[in-house]
């Protein structure tokens, strides 16, 4: 049997990481003779709630979970950790400012940075869930200067899979029909699905859906504001789909890219080839090797509509990077 892969989890009473949990111990993210260690973290507040959470892990006598650790400590949760999951944040508040949301959880993500570093495996990727997910990375990359700047992953494949789901339903076929999703940017509502670069059945989205201002639009904005679409219609935050969008990353970065696709996640910008300002956690179309190592898909030619779009989120993490320029 293969040496099991530990694999932390923050928030792990949370929404996200109940329906993230037991997909990881399955073997459908890391394969079906692959064992894992779940290593869940959680606030001293929620410990009696993941309490539960792990005898609903246990109840399910997973076969691949080769044990299972709770804890409130980062440091025993980060232990030996090849593959970690930030699902746990402060969320918004009635009246906060973004600029307040960014501080407060500039603070726990600082602490998660420092435990990572410390304790963490040597060939560890993390990949975080929580918003205000772009700058939180940020954070807690600068936190862990020993692990390399390209292990750390901020999440746009919601939006990504948001983005396809839309195209499909436009054109009339199924979302494995639609490929080269492209998020530029922040994950927020200044994000940039560039639709230009997206195929659907092998042919450009826009000669098959024919219709820009629905692209510029409906289509732009949907994406952008589905989280707050779902919070109005059932009163609580997308957790299955993110849940299912942070391992849609795991397993686009440790399965190799299909020739001529690309798939989405927020990276450090250092030597990016689109000129984004440095050192911000930005999204990029990607490619990957299989092996957890990945790169910015070079040479795509970009409309001077798509440059604006991609300079405005720029210009919003620029900001958010300057609101916690104390914590870097």
């Amino acid at each position: 049997m293969k040496d099991p892969i530990r694999v932390a989890v923050t928030g792990g009473a949370g929404q996200i990481a109940y329906s993230l949990l037991f997909r990881l111990g399955n073997g459908e993210v890391f394969g079906p003779d692959q064992p894992v260690i779940l290593q869940i973290l959680e606030i001293p507040q929620a410990m009696e709630a993941l309490k539960g959470v792990v005898m609903e892990l246990r109840d399910s006598a997973q076969p691949l979970v080769q044990d299972i650790i709770a804890t409130d400590d980062a440091n025993e949760g980060f232990k030996d950790a090849n593959w970690i999951v930030l699902v746990g944040g402060k969320p918004r508040g009635p009246g906060m400012e973004r600029a307040d949301l960014l501080a407060e959880n500039g603070k726990i993500f600082v602490e998660q940075g420092k435990a990572i570093n410390n304790n963490a495996a040597a060939d560890v990727r993390v990949v975080i869930v929580a918003n205000p997910c772009n700058t939180n990375a940020l954070v807690a990359k600068a936190n862990a200067p020993d692990v390399p700047a390209d292990r750390w992953f901020a999440m746009t494949r919601l939006d990504e899979n948001r983005a396809r789901a839309q195209l499909a339903l436009k054109a009339g076929t199924e979302s494995v029909a639609v490929t080269r999703v492209g998020i530029w940017g922040n994950h927020s509502t200044t994000q940039f699905p560039n639709f230009e670069h997206m195929l659907i059945d092998g042919k450009p989205a826009e000669s098959v859906i024919n219709d820009r201002e629905w692209l510029e639009g409906s289509f732009l904005s949907t994406v952008q504001k589905r989280g707050a679409e779902i919070i109005a219609a059932r009163g609580k935050s997308s957790a299955a789909s993110a849940a299912n969008a942070a391992l849609d990353t795991i397993r686009s970065l440790i399965t190799p890219t299909p020739d001529g696709d690309w798939f989405s996640a927020a990276v450090i910008s250092d030597g990016n080839p689109y000129g984004v300002a440095e050192n911000l956690m930005f999204s990029f179309p990607l490619r990957g090797d299989g092996s957890g190592n990945w790169e910015i898909v070079s040479g795509l030619e970009l409309s001077e509509y798509a440059k604006n779009k991609v300079k405005a989120t720029e210009n919003e993490l620029l900001e958010e990077r300057e609101a916690v320029a104390n914590m870097l």
